[in-house]
């Protein structure tokens, strides 16, 4: 499959802001790291370097979903859909050297209080992973409040021992978040049984 010059723009983006954050990375660093033009990101996102940091929030979201997704749908329950997402998250982290994790947290938390365009984006597709935890904690049975909440505590979790993980250069944070949440799950599973 070939990719166009904007895909191999949004790509390099999301790789760069997910090691780099939004900030650390420059324009002519995204075109060199795409083997594109100045004038081609340009091109395709006339707002410039914001215009294409909502595209590359909402599109690595997307991707982001759709992985955590498939990982609960491959599993035979919830509750080690729940591990594994942990699990790879994990296994992720040691094989890149700490240096991949989440590039929607990572731009979260640069730009919370800085810029309002992404910001609102970065609410969007946290909304939008709240929304599908929640229909799939739904689907195993749960309340709905309570799997909004497990749902909220899941990328809560997550996300958190994201960060915990790559400033102490270990996985204990996203293993003990993992089996925290797996717990809670459970737990939630039994009281509806």
């Amino acid at each position: 499959m070939t990719t166009t010059t904007r895909d191999r723009i949004v790509g390099a983006s999301a790789e760069l802001f997910r090691r780099q954050g939004y900030t650390g990375t420059g324009l002519k660093q995204i075109v060199a790291q795409a083997e594109a033009q100045l004038g081609s990101l340009y091109h395709f996102f006339p707002g410039g370097k914001e215009q294409l940091g909502q595209e590359v929030i909402r599109w690595a979201g997307l991707l982001y979903q759709r992985l955590v997704e498939g990982f609960m749908i491959a599993a035979p329950d919830v509750v080690t859909g729940v591990r594994d997402v942990f699990a790879g998250a994990a296994e992720t982290l040691r094989q890149t050297g700490y240096a991949d994790a989440c590039p929607i947290e990572t731009v979260a938390l640069e730009v919370a209080t800085t810029n309002e365009p992404l910001r609102r984006a970065t609410a969007e597709v946290f909304g939008s992973w709240i929304e599908s935890g929640t229909r799939g904690f739904r689907r195993a049975g749960i309340r709905s409040h309570e799997a909004r909440s497990l749902a909220i505590g899941l990328i809560a979790a997550l996300e958190g021992a994201f960060v915990l993980s790559r400033a102490m250069r270990n996985t204990e944070p996203l293993e003990a978040a993992g089996e925290m949440v797996a717990q809670a799950v459970e737990r939630a599973i039994s009281a509806t049984g």
